[in-house]
């Protein structure tokens, strides 16, 4: 789940619901903007415990190397957590106030944890007009910024070139109808099993439908984004197409748990798929050559979107060392110390100026991803999304695997979602 965090298991816990309802002392129980204090100058000094997950957890402790010698007054000590139990020992150390100074937070996680109290606003003298807009309103709740975007994905078309010049396709394609055309060329002309490797439901099916939905104009949310809005005609526009692929044999409806992109992407068995910056190394690993496949935005209806992933970094209210542990945020969205970060770990820089780093800015493919950065989306920061995805992904698995009606999926989808409320 390295590469994913924004759909790691989230499931909001009786203990975590009942703390945001009689304990929340934010923005979200006030009803306004919750104001922030901003820090000192100088250096950072004194302890700082920060946690980070998966291979971050691993890397951080040397990037931070840096930290501590520009600092001298300060150590840092990382705790390493896997994926799949972090967000269980947040919400205990929430209710138990044992938080850490710092940490990386899954983005989908932010309004969960603002809601109960949990995070400090971010001071005014980190400036997040610097980092791009669709990964920083992941922090943002109620009117407040919770924390910076550390590191950012976004989801492309990977495809072929060698097949798709086969297929007759030497131009990218920029609508729906373009894709689709492509994908069945692939088919019948160049020999591929599936034209298009889409995910046929499941847990975190959404960053797959989404994209489209948001490329048509669709909006998650209505009522001044204050309500979940699965009514949109734009979203049921872009299930119907999405539902298409499989429907008419150019996905597989029956593609195992386990993918097996990046073989059957060698092979030529599925030429196209959607995915993130991390297949760049993936499928090069078993054998497909640079110049053998390139990358394209999202086709748009209306314009190009996708999703915007990766994690973000905040600071706990019961931070016994806050004024150093926001200084070590600030120091970590500096453009050098991400461009250095991008070396260590290959995840890609929320910072726009970090881009213009010659190891980033000369690999043509990675510009496709900054491109698509700018307008890239991310769901409501409801505290209840993990929740309301489950539902989503449970009734797109019906439409994608059994021909459900996409209309009739979204209904059930709305009124789950409904029921369980955004949580503020």
């Amino acid at each position: 789940m390295r590469r994913t965090p924004a759909i790691a298991v989230a499931t909001l816990t009786a203990a975590a619901l009942a703390l945001s309802a009689c304990g929340r002392d934010n923005a979200a129980a006030g009803g306004g903007a919750e104001k922030a204090r901003d820090i000192s100058s100088g250096k950072a000094t004194g302890t700082l415990t920060v946690w980070a997950m998966g291979a971050e957890g691993d890397k951080l402790p040397d990037l931070l190397k840096d930290f501590e010698a520009a600092n001298p007054g300060v150590k840092v000590n990382v705790t390493a957590i896997p994926w799949d139990s972090a967000h269980d020992k947040f919400t205990t150390a929430i209710t138990a106030g044992t938080t850490p100074d710092a940490a990386m937070v899954g983005s989908t996680w932010m309004g969960e944890f603002a809601a109960l109290g949990a995070l400090d606003p971010v001071p005014p003298s980190i400036d997040t007009s610097a980092f791009f807009e669709g990964a920083q309103k992941t922090n943002e709740v109620d009117g407040t910024d919770y924390g910076i975007p550390w590191y950012v994905e976004t989801r492309l078309v990977f495809y072929r070139t060698d097949l798709a010049k086969k297929a007759g396709i030497t131009t990218p394609p920029t609508d729906w109808d373009g894709l689709k055309s492509m994908a069945r060329a692939m088919q019948t002309k160049a020999g591929a099993k599936y034209g298009m490797g889409f995910q046929a439901g499941g847990q975190g099916s959404w960053q797959s439908i989404m994209p489209f939905a948001w490329s048509n104009g669709a909006d998650l949310t209505k009522d001044g984004g204050k309500a979940y809005n699965f009514d949109d005609p734009k979203i049921l526009e872009a299930v119907k197409y999405y539902q298409s692929y499989f429907t008419d044999g150019i996905s597989d409806k029956a593609a195992p748990n386990t993918p097996t992109t990046e073989p059957d992407f060698k092979s030529g068995r599925v030429p196209m798929f959607i995915s993130g910056p991390w297949m760049m190394s993936a499928v090069e690993k078993v054998g497909v050559k640079k110049d053998q496949y390139d990358v394209m935005q999202v086709p748009a209806k209306e314009k190009s979107s996708s999703f915007v992933g990766g994690s973000n970094f905040a600071v706990f209210k019961k931070s016994k060392n806050r004024d150093s542990a926001w200084k070590l945020v600030q120091w970590l969205s500096d453009p050098k110390v991400q461009a250095k970060w991008y070396g260590m770990s290959t995840d890609l820089p929320s910072v726009k100026s970090a881009w213009d780093d010659p190891s980033i800015s000369g690999d043509p493919k990675l510009a496709t991803f900054g491109k698509q950065l700018e307008t890239a989306q991310a769901p409501p920061s409801f505290p209840s999304w993990e929740q309301v995805a489950t539902a989503f992904d449970t009734e797109m698995e019906k439409v994608m695997k059994t021909g459900a009606d996409p209309e009739a999926a979204l209904k059930a989808t709305q009124q789950q979602a409904e029921s369980i409320g955004t949580g503020r």
